[in-house]
């Protein structure tokens, strides 16, 4: 690491720094946890509140799970205030898109179970993923980080020796392999892909920590996450812009990223943002970032120090 950041980061329920940077110059705005995620994450459904409350200074309505939404001056990362706890992370996504999963989701958002048919088909997205990815490297030897059941990892089969490593443990499909955190430490990787996870993940620093362990000095790295419409060609974005919060607690910045990478000891030799066609998977967003990166030398790491 180049400073004592992301060691000294507070890894607090409620957020005062930046999960990116770890600056504490920051934006605060109020906002809402939609109903979904607060029910079945914080087990705190909301409630109508009417005369039977008995409440003489509390309006009659809707009470919903209140929150902030707080943005880095910095880097200009945008992000939920709540950081979910590990028991709370198992809670939101154990059996994620299982039958409990989706009952509770189109109980909050009618219509989910139809749109979840097009989440269950493979991404429109793999081609682009491959081919920015064979931009960098030929991998044959891949861990898919936070992969599913390996429907959407980019590589596999054709000679590819694939392994996913899920928190939700699901059985993976033909030509992958599911694995556990120690099978990962005795296994040796051209390419780990990890895509869409850090824009779900309370401290991306953590995350990309435990990926670093993984790799060797010549192992690559390829990091994909929405590109928020909120984040793109906003010169004037502020947190008073982000109202609602949902599974996507992290919106990033190129900024963002390149200052997350540095910090958690990756050098960067390829990040752009790429236009998509529209994907379901992605709610609002309508580009990906993307990013290719490998382990910092110590020798990097030393000159990095000696600069600032």
């Amino acid at each position: 690491m180049i400073n004592d950041f992301p060691s000294s980061l507070q890894r607090e329920h409620v957020a005062t720094q930046c999960v990116c940077c770890g600056s504490t110059a920051l934006q605060k705005s109020p906002a809402i946890l939609m109903p979904f995620v607060s029910h079945r994450a914080l087990g705190w459904p909301p409630a109508v509140i009417d005369a039977e409350w008995g409440l003489q200074t509390i309006a009659q309505g809707m009470a919903y799970c209140v929150c902030n939404t707080l943005h880095c001056v910095r880097c200009a990362f945008l992000f939920l205030d709540i950081r979910f706890s590990d028991r709370e992370m198992q809670q939101l996504y154990d059996g994620y898109y299982g039958e409990e999963y989706a009952a509770l989701r189109e109980h909050y958002e009618p219509g989910f179970c139809e749109r979840n048919k097009a989440l269950s088909a493979p991404s429109e997205l793999l081609e682009l993923t491959r081919d920015f990815i064979l931009q960098q490297a030929t991998p044959t030897r891949i861990l898919d980080w936070g992969g599913g059941d390996g429907t959407n990892t980019p590589f596999k089969g054709q000679g590819y020796e694939t392994d996913i490593f899920d928190i939700d443990k699901k059985p993976t499909v033909p030509g992958t392999r599911g694995v556990s955190k120690a099978e990962i430490s005795m296994s040796i990787y051209d390419l780990i892909v990890c895509r869409h996870v850090l824009e779900h993940v309370p401290y991306p620093s953590d995350a990309l920590g435990e990926i670093h362990q993984c790799m060797r000095d010549d192992t690559l790295l390829y990091v994909e996450v929405p590109h928020e419409a909120l984040m793109v060609g906003n010169d004037d974005l502020s947190a008073e812009h982000k109202r609602h919060w949902h599974e996507h607690i992290n919106f990033f910045s190129i900024a963002a990223l390149n200052s997350l990478f540095g910090v958690c000891g990756f050098t960067v030799l390829n990040i752009q943002s790429t236009p998509i066609v529209k994907d379901a998977r992605l709610s609002s967003a309508s580009r990906i970032l993307q990013a290719v990166v490998k382990k910092t030398k110590p020798t990097e790491l030393a000159g990095m120090s000696a600069i600032k």
